[in-house]
Formats: C-alpha cells, sequence, structure tokens
C-alpha cells in the first residue's frame, strides 16, 4: 500500500506521544538515498527520533527483530522506541546527521590520505564488526532474514545477475552469456566453500555507519542473514567512495583480525584470507548492479559518480589479487571495464570539475570562494617584474601582446609559472580522481593589472591544452565596475 506524508506524519506523531508523553513540536523530512524506505526527524519536549515508514513488512521485521537483539547484546544500534507493525511504521533513536563517510570527506586531505583522527574512527567500526558477526550472530533469530535466510547459491547468483543485467546491459558492456553464466556458476561454488557460520551484516559501508560523539553506530542491517566473515569487511574495506588507500585497507584488515581472531580462537586467517579476495570481487559487482539500478534506471545520477572509484577498485584488485579460479568470461568483462574511458568519465564529466582562475589587486581581498569548497591557491606575484613601472606599458594589460612579450622573456616569471603550474597539475590530477567539482587559483599584484592577469591566462591556458579541464577566467580589476588603475 502507497501511503503519503500527509497520511504517515500523524501515525508518527502517534508513536512519540506514546512513547515519551509529549506533542510533537517540530517535523521534517530525511534523506534517503537508494532505500524505498520514508524517513522524518520528530522533535518535542526536548527529545527527538527518527521515524520511518518501510513499504515492505518483512524487511521492517528483519531490521526491528536484528535491532533489538544486538541492542541487548550492547551493540552500538539504535534504540527502537515503538512500532506499529500494521501500518508499517516505527520510531528509533535520533543518531544525528554524520554519517562515516561524511565524517572522512570533511577531514581527508585534498591528496586523498587518510588523517589519523578518521583511521582512529575505522579501527573502532573493524573491531565492532565481529561483535555483529560472531558474538550475537550466534543466537541471532534467522527465521526473519529478509528476503534470504543465508548468503546461499541463490543470494550468490542474485548479485552476479544483478551486476550483469543492471549495470552490463543498461552501460552496454558486451558480454557472452552462456559463458559468463557458467563462470558465475564456478565462482558461487567457490565462495560458497568459505562457510556460512555467522551473520552477514550485508550492507556495511561508510553511509551505513554514524558517527555520535566520535563513537560509530550501525544501521541499515535489515537485509543481514546468515553467512561468511569475509563479506562485510569486503564492503567496508572497498567502499567505492570511500576510496581507501591500500595501506589503510591493509592496516584495518589485520586490526579486524585480530578482533574476530579474540572472539573465534578457531579463526584460520590462512584460509580467510584465501577466499578474502574472491569476496571482494562478488562485493564490488554487486555495488555495480546499484549504481546500474540508482543511476541508469532510475536515474539517480549521484550514483554514476561512484563508478570511476568502483572500476579503480577492481583494476588495483585485478592487479594485486587476481581471481583464484579461471573464468575467463568474468575477466573478459573486468578488463572491458577497466578499459572503458566512457565508464571512467562519469566521475570526472558528471559532475566537471571546474578551475576557476582570478586575477586581483592587493590593495582589495582575494577573491572568495563561493562554491563550498573552502578555497585554493592564492599566489603572489608582487616580486615578479612589473611592467607598470615602464611608461609604455602602463596603460596596457596583461592580456595584451606587448606586455606579455616583456613578461614572457623574464626568467623569473617563466620559474615562477614552471613551479605553479607543478602544483596545480598535482591537484587537478587527484580532485579528478576524487570527483571534486571546484578548485579555485588566484594571483595577486599591487594593481591586478598585468603580472597577475598574465599568470592567470598562462595558467587557464596550460590547464585547457594539459587537462582538458572546465576553466573559468576572472580579472577583478578588469572588470566592469572595477576601480580604475592607479
Amino acid at each position: 500500500m502507497a501511503w503519503s506524508a500527509v497520511a504517515v506524519q500523524p501515525m508518527l506523531e502517534q508513536l512519540f506521544r506514546e512513547r515519551f508523553g509529549t506533542a510533537v513540536e517540530a517535523i521534517s523530512s530525511l534523506k534517503s538515498d537508494g532505500s524505498g524506505r520514508t524517513y522524518w526527524r520528530l522533535a518535542g519536549g526536548g527529545r527527538t527520533a527518527v521515524g520511518v515508514r518501510g513499504p515492505d513488512a518483512d524487511e521492517n521485521r528483519a531490521f526491528l527483530v536484528f535491532s533489538r537483539h544486538f541492542r541487548a547484546a550492547g551493540l552500538p544500534v539504535p534504540e527502537i522506541y515503538a512500532d506499529n507493525a500494521a501500518q508499517g511504521v516505527y520510531l528509533q533513536e535520533d543518531l544525528g546527521d554524520t554519517t562515516l563517510f561524511a565524517f572522512l570527506s570533511k577531514l581527508r586531505t585534498p591528496g586523498g590520505e587518510f588523517p589519523t583522527p578518521v583511521v582512529d574512527v575505522y579501527e573502532k567500526v573493524v573491531r565492532e564488526l565481529p561483535r555483529f558477526q560472531i558474538v550475537a550472530g550466534r543466537t541471532l533469530n534467522y527465521d526473519v532474514c529478509y528476503p534470504r535466510p543465508s548468503f546461499d547459491l541463490r543470494s550468490i547468483l542474485w548479485d552476479l545477475n544483478y551486476f550483469k543485467y543492471y549495470f552490463l546491459r543498461l552501460a552496454n558492456v558486451p558480454f557472452h552469456e552462456q559463458q559468463l553464466e557458467d563462470d558465475f556458476q564456478r565462482f558461487a561454488a567457490f565462495l560458497l566453500d568459505a562457510g556460512q557460520d555467522y551473520f552477514l551484516y550485508r550492507d556495511f559501508q561508510s553511509r551505513n555507519i554514524m558517527i555520535r560523539n566520535g563513537e560509530p553506530w550501525f544501521i541499515d542491517y535489515q537485509g543481514g542473514r546468515r553467512g561468511p566473515l569475509q563479506y562485510d569487511i569486503a564492503s567496508l574495506l572497498y567502499d567505492a567512495k570511500a576510496d581507501m588507500p591500500p595501506e589503510v585497507r591493509t592496516h584495518l584488515l589485520h586490526k579486524y583480525l585480530d578482533a574476530a581472531s579474540a572472539l573465534a580462537p578457531d579463526l584460520a586467517r590462512d584460509k580467510f584470507l584465501h577466499a578474502f579476495p574472491a569476496y571482494v570481487y562478488v562485493r564490488i559487482l554487486q555495488a555495480f548492479g546499484a549504481y546500474g539500478l540508482r543511476g541508469f534506471y532510475e536515474r539517480k545520477t549521484h550514483f554514476l559518480q561512484s563508478i570511476p572509484y568502483a572500476i579503480r577498485n577492481l583494476e588495483y584488485l585485478m592487479q594485486t589479487a587476481p581471481l583464484p579460479l579461471e573464468l575467463p568470461a568474468m575477466q573478459a568483462v573486468f578488463r572491458a571495464l577497466v578499459a572503458s574511458s566512457r565508464l571512467r568519465s562519469f566521475g570526472a564529466a558528471n559532475p566537471e570539475l571546474t578551475v576557476q582562475v582570478h586575477s586581483f589587486s592587493y590593495k582589495e581581498a582575494p577573491p572568495q570562494d563561493d562554491s563550498g569548497h573552502g578555497g585554493g591557491f592564492v599566489f603572489d606575484c608582487r616580486a615578479l617584474p612589473n611592467p607598470g613601472r615602464h611608461e609604455q606599458y602602463a596603460p596596457l594589460t596583461g592580456r595584451d601582446a606587448p606586455v606579455q612579450q616583456f613578461l614572457a622573456n623574464e626568467a623569473a616569471v617563466r620559474d615562477f609559472l614552471q613551479h605553479i603550474f607543478a602544483l596545480v597539475d598535482q591537484s587537478v590530477g587527484t580532485y579528478r580522481k576524487r570527483n571534486f567539482t571546484h578548485l579555485s587559483v588566484s594571483f595577486g599584484c599591487t594593481g591586478g593589472r598585468h603580472r597577475s592577469v598574465y599568470c592567470a591566462e598562462r595558467l587557464a591556458e596550460h590547464l585547457r591544452q594539459q587537462h582538458g579541464v572546465r576553466v573559468e577566467v576572472s580579472h577583478r580589476t578588469l572588470e566592469p565596475g572595477a576601480p580604475p588603475a592607479s
């Protein structure tokens, strides 16, 4: 049954009143990316809660049963305040708005490194994961799992065909149907050999982990089922847009194995590591399927921005951990994905990196970055030879040929620009890999008409020729309404 927000909100408000004994004073909708569920934040009497309407009764039941089980086991999951199963609505604890991905995005450096505070939080996350899988998994009621009780042959083939039909088909990547199906069967048999003895969280990635007061809290485990240990840690470490550096992956994998071994002393690390790359592959393929369904089919284009990251993960895996058995049709598909400049361009072209290049006079403040990016490079040209001191150049600007020739003949100007080109080139390359949309570069000089204008024009020309990025150039003192030259 489809419900409108007008119909759902009174039901949530009633649950809130019954649970907290106070009326709702404010209610606002929350974002729900790829989910069919709808969310609201309710507030009243100094309390807040998140209200949820789930369209699938079985999925709702799995979430509620799992949440109460994990909470009883002392795991950091939201408390379920109240529910109305018949209407498909429930209230849960409000964990705030900061996901692990948002926390990472705020703190990581432009070069993509994980700063120490981020690694520290990820270490907490990988220490908690085995408590879900091993401790809580021992006594979980797997009868309520949705849609399957275990990560069995059918589950695996669903994921692989999800990749085939929602990604390969919709992205127009060619494949041989029968040969690929044969490989899927062989691959699934290998995966099943790892065992089915633990709780498999299923969607253990940075957007399903909330950070509150520096501690991780966990959500969106309603698709969990019985399965192997490897799948969830593979999901976290190869989370596409998190773009985790390889050395951090290795560090966290060993931290995870230490924590898991403490809870399951009979865990055979060699066997775990032998099967681990195969689970990374299957998780990456499942993610591709999600990007295709949400991006190509449902037209939620922000999902397409994850495709280049997933391809880089796939390429890295092919180089460092080849498939553990001969699967020629799958390998052919992987090579086609890695070689596809079209698919790799989604992150660069949608959205496109724009470099804004400015010139200005130090008689005023440098241009402000209004993109939300927080700022960029500001270079001081005042140490360079100044054509404005020469009578014949004073009325001209850095756009005029005589001034350009004057500055091009100065070795100090050439050296200055070469250093700047190198710095900006490095940032452009990294920003495109990271799917950043904006970079600003400003040049200042005394009057803002000669040296700064010339340097801005030269950098813009260099970026267009070397990188093919979109470049926007502005010269503050040459624009209409600018103060006259002095």
